[in-house]
């Protein structure tokens, strides 16, 4: 079942990458169709978050520290990547689909981390 829930998620990740790269280089021609693909691309996250949160809390622990470097990087680096010019806003669209769909993802981790966390202290503390 394992592998079955990796096999989603990582085929979620991979067409999620995609799109975005698709955003990026075509934004002119998307604009019309921005809520949808957005919207896609928050599923998938949604997706991954769920697929990637299993039994084994060290790998969604990974993959929560992988997340939040990707949106914290992602975020801060818009700014500067705008000083390229046109090259810089593709890269600043493909950065913003990308933080799309892995903020749902870290956040659903996150707070299954979190619940997770909560439900051990409070099984083993001294009543």
């Amino acid at each position: 079942m394992k592998s079955r829930e990796n096999l989603y998620s990582a085929w979620a990740i991979l067409i999620g990458v995609i799109l975005a790269i698709i955003i990026g280089i075509f934004q002119i021609a998307l604009v019309s169709y921005y809520s949808w693909i957005y919207f896609v691309l928050a599923f998938l996250g949604i997706i991954v978050g769920l697929a990637s949160v299993n039994d084994d809390y060290r790998d969604a622990i990974i993959f929560l520290m992988a997340t939040v470097s990707v949106v914290i990087v992602s975020s801060i680096g818009q700014e500067r990547l705008l000083f390229i010019g046109d090259v810089g806003r593709f890269m600043v669209t493909i950065l913003n689909a990308l933080l799309t769909m892995f903020i749902p993802a870290t956040i659903i981790v996150a707070a299954t981390i979190i619940v997770a966390l909560k439900t051990v202290f409070s099984v083993t503390s001294v009543k």
